[in-house]
């Protein structure tokens, strides 16, 4: 029987025990500290309540951000990236399928996004040459929402968190506005609840 179970501090009729042994019994094999057995590598940990119950929660070691595997040089897309001067800030190669402002970030452009992209704010605005813009499929609805509200609108503006890379894209250039416009904090009044 398990140490765990043994060691329940209240009294637990036998087929509920009989039905816990199986239960923990099966879950053996994804965590073996379930049942008092220690692993070959440390799955959970074990701490003790204010009760005095042994309890286990389960942890795992920290890995690298994601599995993003960029292109050799000379084999991915290349977009160049400008200040609102028009000088250029870095070219960077990119996969199909990324986003500008992704990139943007992994690179350490000065791009914000301050809603992560979930299209809820416009501080990823970027202004691109138009014969590259031609080649973007139209804004949603919600995108040209939040273009409403950017700062320095042209006709060629996109929002980067959704500008996704294709190779009919590749020497994109996309130039950043002056100034970005995060109504969050640049004209939030705190309300209260």
């Amino acid at each position: 029987m398990s140490p765990l179970i043994a060691s329940f501090p209240l009294r637990v009729s036998s087929p509920l025990r009989a039905h816990l042994t199986r239960t923990f019994a099966s879950a053996s094999s994804r965590c073996p500290a379930i049942l008092g057995v220690t692993p070959p590598r440390p799955c959970t940990k074990q701490i003790t309540n204010t009760f005095q119950q042994k309890q286990y929660f389960n942890h795992s070691a920290t890995l690298l951000h994601g599995n993003i595997t960029r292109p050799k040089p000379g084999t991915g897309i290349k977009v160049n990236f400008k200040d609102s001067k028009g000088q250029l800030i870095k070219t960077i190669e990119a996969n199909e399928g990324d986003n500008l402002l992704e990139i943007a970030h992994e690179h350490d452009i000065d791009l914000e996004g301050a809603c992560e992209g979930s299209v809820a704010c416009s501080t990823c605005h970027v202004i691109l040459n138009p014969e590259h813009f031609d080649m973007l499929p139209e804004p949603e609805d919600e995108e040209n929402d939040m273009l409403d509200m950017a700062f320095g609108l042209t006709d060629t503006s996109r929002l980067g968190c959704q500008v996704k890379l294709t190779r009919e894209l590749d020497g994109l250039v996309a130039t950043l506005p002056s100034a970005t416009r995060n109504m969050f904090v640049d004209g939030a009044k705190p309300t209260k609840h």
